[in-house]
């Protein structure tokens, strides 16, 4: 159990960080739309920016998601689920956190063979005008995918250290982020 909690903590730690700094990124993407629309009507538009602008996007998604997974902010169907005491909730979120730690696990795994593939044959390139490379995004989003997976299973054991001991486990950061 009390490996349980320091895995809880340390992944906590990490995911709310970064979450808080990725939390940044809306002023770099919003920054990048900015620039779009003024070199649109003074300069010659610039061929970099609207695919820049989705690479940005994706990385604020993928590296953000475990931070919103921990504060409890994704979408769930309370139709159900807001009736049920707190047992049945963990125990609920335990089943289908397996079916997510599932599924990111096989998400992971086309994400590397598709990373892989990107730097073998000598760098993958866009088919768009710009051409940027694509393993800088690719990666990013198999460290997210990864973080996503830590992520589950950290609240998979939380769940798990709540039906065994009745007391749920929020971390510090959580009870932070509630008041934010």
């Amino acid at each position: 159990m009390r490996l349980l909690r320091m895995y809880v903590a340390a992944v906590d730690r990490m995911n709310y960080g970064l979450g808080r700094l990725v939390m940044f990124g809306i002023f770099i993407l919003m920054g990048i739309l900015m620039w779009s629309s003024i070199s649109k009507v003074f300069f010659n538009p610039s061929l970099w920016t609207l695919e820049m602008a989705q690479f940005v996007m994706v990385a604020y998604f993928v590296l953000g998601g475990p931070y919103a997974m921990q504060m409890g902010s994704h979408v769930r169907m309370d139709l159900i689920y807001g009736a049920l005491n707190p047992r049945r909730k963990a125990l609920l979120d335990s089943v289908t956190v397996l079916v997510l730690i599932v599924y990111l696990g096989i998400l992971l795994w086309g994400g590397i063979d598709s990373t892989r593939y990107s730097f073998q044959y000598g760098g993958e390139r866009s088919s768009s005008a710009w051409r940027p490379y694509l393993w800088p995004i690719k990666v990013t989003i198999c460290i997210g995918i990864f973080l996503m997976l830590l992520q589950a299973l950290s609240e998979l054991a939380k769940d798990i250290l709540f039906l065994r001991t009745g007391t749920p486990l929020r971390h510090q950061n959580e009870e932070q982020g509630d008041a934010l």
